[in-house]
């Protein structure tokens, strides 16, 4: 074993401890790794001395030549001949060489060198405009071969060094005049240089070379080496922006305004040079000026707005838009990516809040489609625009923005799941960039108001209807060509979503306003989707767009109700054309066959199920399922239909059928209820949600009307989930599940089932629905029991002791205060009007008899609550002098948790409200078509006022509404200051939706909040959508006015010695059957406390109906003298249980009967 003490032997022959190898190695290692470091250190610091020397003499030399070179030129000018060889040489080349180096790589322009530059430019000028061919400085550009090099190099410098100066001129920056001076003579020797026409002394011979030379010259002033198009951007970013395209730029100074225009010449110049080379290359120059032009002009904010009104024309030409256009298109991956990398760091919020993109689009449309304030053309497309690729350039960037706002609005929405954790500083300063942000998207939204005149639809439309019917391909369908009704549809509804993007308040309305009432326009667009959705259904010739015109209308298609049958090929090619381009097959083989020709107008071809009739095929795999251009089409007809529907009122509708015959209505509601119910079935992604909601808001409208005035089968709302409907407990708890992790500003963030119970709940029977809701209920009361609340059948039960005389204010008083505690049992003790206790204990009975008996006081129109509509039907609505009595809102609200108690225990009440006010405790918002039903009165007056011939203002009408209230007349104003607006034919469809909108929204709006927050106490919103305004009153107060008496007779119970057989038994029912049906209800309260039958039938009643035998034995001589049993029946409502004496005879029973249920007591009579 080796001695640990013992020294190793070193080969340096001392005595030390040897190192090992891997050690040797690191340390070997890291010293070549210092040596590295040092050399690199020394080599890094001999560069720096290098450059910092190379800087400094550099600098001293571009000093020292300024200096010699200022002397040189005053001594020149002094005297001496200046000629363009001695400007080349003396003047241009070392200005070059200093100005380079003491401002361009500095980026800044010192005082010093202004001086400099302006001498240098003036004697530029100077010298172009000189006739004598030795002294103009452009004869160098003929000359020899050198000399034309020379020129050609000094020549492209000092473009860029004049772009800089561009760049430069700041107005904001000291100094300012003297840049804006400097930057005019930059200007004007650029615009001379590359204008042959500016040269004085070129011949005639020598103008071939010349514009050579020039055409050179512009073709580097585009490319990018120039700086030429950012230079512009920077500099018109100096101009004043205003708020909006209202506020147009002040007058500019001279200097200013010939900057501006000498900046647009100089921009639009390449074009121009570009446009005349046929060749490959002139071609590939032409892409990438026009490349540039939008990269770094179109994307500037309020390009059009900075701009004076005299240069816009120049820049709408079509020799500046179209290869624009066509760029786009074929470059538009390559230009939207640059457009993100595009400089931003001078305009402010503009770009944060609109990216490049947008402005782009924003400028395109001003362009395209002048403006108000374009002297040439206020309002109009340009003479010779390419219409075809204007659409399809604006939809290429409007798809792209789309994208941006969507995730621009999930990263805010995101941001203010997190506000809670935000200071109040920063709260302040993000209030104040919200109301910035919001004017910049105001003014935006302002520069694309012309896509909401009616002009540029029919427009449009026009051309599609006129131009040639050649084939294309599709590459040059794409670029050019054709213009097509898709690329209008894609068009509007990429501006319907932008509209709703930027501007949440007003949304699209403007857009919607244009397309719901341009003649015509509805009724073609359902034409293209009809041939698509209904193969098997035989359209008429309808020729498309012939009821389309530049005329504005009042959106009345006077041909929809009566339609003529067209024989055009044209237009059946055209729909042909439509249908393939949408369903993406070929065209080949379709040659000239009109699917139209000689077919009888609109009828079924097979006989299918009716039911199958209505479940739309094409429709049926939902947004996700069908193509892009089907799905932009339905939006759009979605959103401007429903649009439509708001001011549509039933004459229009159902009498004249306007815009379509109420088949086509049917067909078009059998369209969006299967696509809505599929498309809640299914997964919704984010690009399928404009559709649906649009949809929905639709397939709302339609519904309604129809529940109102039925034109649809019922089978039609039932069709899409006649195959597939899950079972009723299934469907309920899969809903309540869902709806409790569903965030509240996110509607269609739960694609299920359970969307489909609160969306479309029309898709199920209402009877499920019923069950459905009954359902509900009873999870909810499972819950409480398991939350501790109900621990028993007595526990945490509610007494009260009502007279029968003041039962709603002993109601009122005791119960008001409980809110949601009122879904306890409630035990009531009734005190008769003689002021003594009445007999008996509630198990139930007793405490529906109460909720009965205080709506039926409550809502007695005497009572000043409410009051009846003055239709036949005699609904409820709430009293408007209501509030002005005492407690009279908080009585209202008391009463709504009145009617959630009797919903929640499954009561049946004696009354139905009206349903718009039904509407509102739905969350639905009332139009003027529903006004018929609440005054019938104020809704034919309204009619003749809107289809008045004459001057309305014969009528002597104001804005303002009468109320009359316990004596008092109220004048309400419908507008601010419309006591002083008189209604005249221009503003009479306002003042007919004002009243509308006042009748059914504003009058009530407080009763109905007041009345909703008592009700949901109770019932959760969820539940109440399940149903429409008919079927909730008709789950309130349960079906017909009367009873089945078969149904009532197989779900009755029989006790105490009765059966079925029994002869008082059968007497009772014939006895029944032959009673009015006031008296059957009146006997069905009686034992029950409630008038009306259970909406399932009786065998949903509980406790089971019931007849007791109550023995009552009389002589037999009193029975052959026909004498029979004296008694009364009594009823126990606690157990639904009618105590029925022996009686022997029908007429006694019948008498007996009919004193018994019209005396109002109850356990009394026993």
């Amino acid at each position: 074993m080796d001695d640990p003490c013992k020294h190793q032997v070193s080969l340096r022959g001392a005595s030390a401890k040897e190192i090992t190898r891997d050690a040797l190695l690191e340390k070997v290692s890291q010293e070549r790794e210092l040596r590295q470091y040092a050399r690199r250190a020394t080599a890094a610091a001999l560069f720096l001395q290098r450059v910092w020397r190379r800087y400094r003499v550099t600098k001293t030399v571009a000093v020292e030549l300024r200096e010699e070179w200022e002397k040189c030129v005053k001594q020149q000018q002094a005297g001496l001949v200046i000629t363009s060889i001695w400007i080349s040489s003396h003047v241009v080349r070392p200005f070059l060489f200093f100005i380079t180096c003491l401002s361009i790589r500095k980026r800044r322009i010192e005082v010093a060198e202004v001086s400099s530059m302006k001498y240098c430019f003036q004697m530029l000028l100077d010298s172009l405009n000189s006739t004598d061919s030795r002294k103009n400085y452009c004869t160098l550009a003929i000359g020899t071969v050198v000399e034309r090099r020379i020129w050609s190099y000094q020549t492209r410098r000092l473009i860029s060094v004049c772009m800089f100066v561009l760049s430069e001129c700041d107005k904001s920056r000291p100094g300012s005049q003297d840049n804006v001076a400097l930057t005019s003579l930059a200007m004007r020797l650029v615009v001379v240089l590359t204008d042959v026409k500016g040269w004085k002394s070129v011949d005639e011979r020598d103008c071939q070379i010349a514009d050579t030379a020039v055409k050179d010259l512009v073709r580097f002033m585009g490319s990018g080496e120039s700086g030429l198009y950012p230079s512009i951007r920077t500099y018109i970013n100096t101009l004043d922006a205003p708020c909006s395209s209202r506020a147009r730029i002040s007058v500019q100074t001279d200097d200013r305004f010939l900057i501006t225009a000498s900046t647009i010449t100089l921009a639009l110049r390449p074009f121009h040079v570009s446009k005349f080379d046929v060749n490959s290359l002139g071609l590939l120059d032409l892409h990438n000026v026009a490349e540039k032009y939008s990269l770094f002009l179109l994307t500037i904010p309020w390009l059009t707005q900075r701009l004076p009104a005299v240069l816009i024309p120049a820049m709408r030409h079509k020799s500046i838009l179209q290869p624009c256009f066509q760029t786009l298109l074929i470059l538009k991956e390559k230009i939207l990516k640059e457009m993100l990398a595009v400089d931003q760091s001078k305009f402010h919020d503009s770009l944060k809040v609109i990216p490049p993109v947008g402005w782009a689009l924003a400028n395109i449309i001003c362009l395209a489609t002048g403006g108000e304030y374009d002297s040439v053309d206020p309002g109009g497309f340009h003479q010779e625009l390419d219409c075809a690729s204007y659409i399809r350039a604006v939809n290429t960037l409007a798809e792209n923005l789309l994208s941006r706002l969507e995730s621009v609005v999930q990263e805010s929405q995101d941001l203010q799941s997190n506000v809670e954790t935000s200071e109040m500083p920063s709260s302040t300063v993000s209030c104040e960039s919200e109301m910035t942000h919001g004017s910049i998207k105001l003014s935006f939204l302002d520069m694309l108001r012309p896509v909401s005149h009616q002009w540029h639809l029919t427009d449009l439309l026009t051309i599609v209807n006129t131009q040639g019917s050649e084939t294309m391909t599709p590459e040059r369908q794409e670029y050019s060509g054709k213009l097509e009704l898709l690329d209008i549809v894609h068009f509007y509804s990429f501006m319907l979503r932008m509209f709703s993007y930027l501007n949440p308040r007003v949304g699209s309305l403007p857009v919607l306003n244009m397309l719901s009432f341009t003649p015509g326009f509805l009724v073609s667009l359902w034409g293209a989707l009809e041939t698509y959705l209904f193969p098997r259904i035989v359209c008429s010739g309808h020729k498309p767009y012939d009821n389309i015109s530049k005329t504005s209308g009042s959106g009345k298609d006077e041909n929809s109700g009566k339609r003529k049958t067209h024989g055009n090929n044209d237009g059946g090619k055209k729909w042909v054309s439509v249908l393939h381009k949408i369903t993406g097959k070929s065209q080949s083989g379709i040659g000239h066959t009109d699917l139209r020709a000689n077919q009888p107008k609109t009828r079924l071809i097979d006989k299918v199920d009716s039911s199958d009739v209505w479940d739309v095929e094409p429709v049926r795999p939902g947004p996700q399922g069908i193509s892009r251009d089907m799905s932009c089409m339905l939006h759009l007809f979605c959103a401007s239909y429903s649009h439509l529907l708001l001011i549509l009122d039933d004459i229009e509708f159902y009498e004249r059928e306007v815009p379509f015959t109420l088949e086509q209505q049917r067909r078009i509601a059998s369209v969006l209820n299967t696509l809505v119910y599929n498309g809640f079935s299914q997964s919704i992604g984010q690009e399928g949600r404009p559709l649906m909601e649009s949809a929905v808001r639709c397939l709302h409208l339609i519904y309604e009307r129809d529940c109102r005035h039925q034109f649809c089968p019922p089978v039609l709302w039932l069709s899409p989930a006649r195959k597939n409907r899950p079972p009723i407990a299934v469907a309920a708890r899969t809903h309540e599940v869902l709806s409790a992790n569903q965030r509240s500003d996110d509607p269609l963030a739960v694609q299920s089932m359970g969307s489909v119970i609160t969306t479309t709940p029309h898709v199920f029977p209402f009877e499920e629905r019923v069950e459905m809701f009954r359902e509900f209920i009873k999870m909810d009361k499972a819950s409480r029991i398991m939350a501790g609340e109900v621990a028993g059948p007595s526990s945490r039960t509610v007494d009260i002791v009502v007279r029968r005389g003041h039962i709603v204010e002993d109601g009122f008083r005791q119960l008001n205060s409980l809110g949601s505690r009122l879904k306890s049992s409630i035990h009531v003790s009734f005190v008769s009007e003689c002021g003594l206790p009445e007999a008996g204990l509630d198990y139930g009975g007793l405490s529906k008899e109460f909720l009965t008996d205080i709506s039926k006081a409550a809502f007695a129109p005497e009572y000043g609550l409410f009051s009846q509509t003055s239709t036949s039907a005699r609904l409820l609505i709430p009293n408007p002098s209501a509030r002005y009595l005492e407690n009279g809102i908080q009585m209202i609200e008391f009463l709504g948790r009145v009617v959630g108690k009797a919903l929640y225990e499954g009561i049946l009440l004696d009354y139905s409200f009206s349903h718009v006010f039904v509407h509102k405790l739905l969350g639905r918002y009332s139009f003027l078509d529903e006004l018929s039903t609440l005054d019938p009165e104020i809704y034919r007056n309204l009619m003749y006022v809107k289809h008045y011939d004459g001057d309305v203002e014969e009528l002597c009408l104001d804005f303002t509404v009468t109320e009359e209230s316990f004596g008092k007349r109220h004048v309400i104003e419908l507008k601010p200051g419309g006591k002083d607006v008189t209604v005249t034919s221009k503003n009479k469809m306002q003042y007919i939706h004002a009243i509308a909108d006042y009748k059914l929204n504003r009058q009530m709006f407080l009763f109905s909040n007041a009345f909703y927050r008592g009700l949901i106490d109770l019932i959760s919103p969820s539940w109440l959508k399940l149903f429409n305004a008919g079927e909730f009153n008709q789950l309130l107060s349960g079906g017909n006015h009367d009873i089945d008496v078969d149904d009532l007779r197989k779900n009755t119970r029989y006790t105490g010695g009765y059966s079925e057989g029994n002869r008082t038994i059968k007497i009772f029912w014939e006895v029944i059957s032959g009673f009015e049906p006031t008296e059957r209800c009146m006997l069905l309260k009686f034992v029950t406390s409630c008038s009306r039958a259970p909406l399932l039938g009786f065998k949903h009643l509980q406790p089971t109906f019931t007849i007791h035998k109550v023995a009552c034995d009389i002589p037999l001589w009193a029975t052959m003298r026909g004498q029979d049993v004296e008694r009364l029946p009594s009823a126990s409502t606690c157990y639904n249980t009618l105590k029925l004496p022996t009686y022997k005879l029908p007429s006694t029973l019948k008498e007996k009967l009919l004193y018994a249920i019209s005396s109002n007591a109850g356990f009394e009579l026993s």
